[in-house]
């Protein structure tokens, strides 16, 4: 009830403004149409605080076309895939990046008398701009976008306009409006990243940088056998996001910081331990969750002290989720008297649990990752009974209640683990010895101690 409220009071709201504003009748509506379509859909992926910013989008490109649409010729001089691009780059989701291009290109139409040919542009330049930088990874790519639509601009403006004969300065220009369109869309983008804290492909390879990234350099300093375990985790991690469809790229980068926190005390965890002596043995168990479970928060703060992205700090957070330190619990348990009574929740992690698929798949990938390494016999058979396991108890714990992984989603992980794994512990031949090789460096060696010797004899 409390949401068809706030819908009902958006439409009123978009309705008014455009009313004080003067816009054309066609902008309220096309806009509530949008608005309601993003409250009741279920199949979009977005996050509740990005909803409100596609009308937002959409409504001060409105006003602003408005404001400099005076005749036929001052509608060329709207960028029109400006719109498209940030819709796509900043948040990935096709669908809707089209339905606002059409929803724009709809309202263009209406802004005048001449105007189908500007509805049109809107609309072709929009959805190529769109497929061409949907999953783009770096930043030229937007330019190297804005050029070919620039072109595709001219080719439609010739095919709808021949017969009226525009000037060469209107074909000029609107071949550089796809340009300057890719020009201005670098930097609104960096603006909504930074305003909205919306992580893209680009900003996600930038951070997966070592060489310009301080913290993961510390990382490889500091915790050399926590940073290689981190890049088994985002292989396994990227494979099992790309095969279920979630986003791989995130998956893969958010594993890279998901222990950032062991850097503080990397000593006291096994990877890191270049000898055999094991830290913990000389601590209670109390203490030694206590170290261990810290590396949580330890991260989170040196995440936001590095000014870390909110979307990676939640992989450091959530990828314990509420598990069980299960090892110092049983230590704890079996050093115990009747008199003290051992909690399971203090020996939790605080959580909270996995609140995305990509966070679900990091914490499986870590537990998996961690566990093959105790595998005395990395068997095919006995790796898959291992990720069955664990994905098992995960999901019995509770753990992936939080998140919308499936049941297939979990098989198809398992799966992908299995693979993965399998490629790492493959079994290696075992090559026959070379006789003839080892004959000739031990007739070698004696040839040159008898040298040796003679050359010290007549030294002598």
């Amino acid at each position: 009830m409390k949401k068809r409220i706030k819908l009902v009071f958006g439409i009123l709201l978009v309705f008014a403004v455009s009313y004080v504003l003067s816009l054309n009748f066609i902008v309220p509506i096309v806009l509530s149409s949008l608005l309601a379509y993003l409250d009741t859909s279920r199949s979009l992926s977005l996050r509740p605080k990005y909803k409100s910013l596609y009308p937002l989008l959409l409504f001060v490109l409105a006003l602003s076309a408005s404001i400099c649409f005076v005749d036929y010729r001052s509608g060329l001089f709207i960028p029109f895939s400006v719109m498209p691009m940030l819709l796509t780059i900043l948040f990935g989701d096709l669908m809707l990046s089209l339905l606002f291009t059409v929803g724009f290109s709809i309202i263009l139409m209406f802004l005048g008398d001449n105007t189908v040919t500007l509805g049109v542009l809107a609309l072709v330049s929009g959805v190529t701009s769109i497929l061409l930088v949907f999953h783009a990874r770096k930043r030229e790519v937007i330019l190297r976008a804005g050029f070919f639509v620039g072109l595709v601009q001219l080719a439609c403006f010739y095919t709808l306009e021949r017969f009226h004969f525009p000037g060469w300065k209107e074909y000029l220009w609107i071949f550089l409006n796809g340009i300057i369109s890719g020009v201005i869309t670098l930097p609104l983008l960096m603006f909504f990243e930074y305003l909205f804290k919306v992580i893209t492909n680009m900003s996600l390879l930038e951070l997966s940088d070592t060489r310009d990234n301080p913290l993961l350099r510390e990382m490889i300093l500091n915790a050399p056998g926590t940073y290689h375990h981190s890049l088994v985790v985002g292989n396994l991690a990227e494979a099992a996001a790309e095969a279920i469809g979630a986003n791989a790229l995130l998956a893969r980068v958010g594993s890279y910081y998901h222990d950032i926190g062991k850097v503080a005390k990397a000593g006291y965890f096994i990877e890191n331990q270049l000898t055999q002596d094991n830290t913990h043995e000389a601590l209670a168990p109390s203490m030694s969750k206590l170290v261990v479970m810290n590396h949580v928060k330890e991260g989170i703060d040196l995440a936001r002290k590095y000014k870390i992205n909110p979307a990676i700090i939640d992989f450091i957070s959530q990828h314990h989720g509420t598990s069980l330190v299960y090892y110092f619990y049983r230590r704890a348990l079996e050093e115990s008297d009747l008199e003290h009574e051992i909690k399971e929740e203090v020996f939790r992690y605080p959580g909270p649990r996995p609140q995305t698929k990509e966070t679900a798949i990091v914490l499986l990938a870590d537990s998996v990752e961690a566990a093959s390494r105790s595998i005395k016999e990395p068997s095919p058979a006995n790796m898959e009974e291992l990720v069955h396991k664990i994905v098992n108890n995960k999901f019995i714990d509770g753990q992936l209640d939080d998140c919308d992984l499936t049941l297939r989603d979990l098989e198809t992980i398992s799966k992908t683990f299995i693979r993965i794994l399998g490629g790492i512990y493959h079994a290696r031949v075992t090559y026959p010895e070379d006789t003839a090789s080892e004959d000739r460096d031990k007739k070698s060696t004696e040839e040159s101690s008898r040298h040796h010797g003679k050359d010290k004899k007549s030294r002598s």
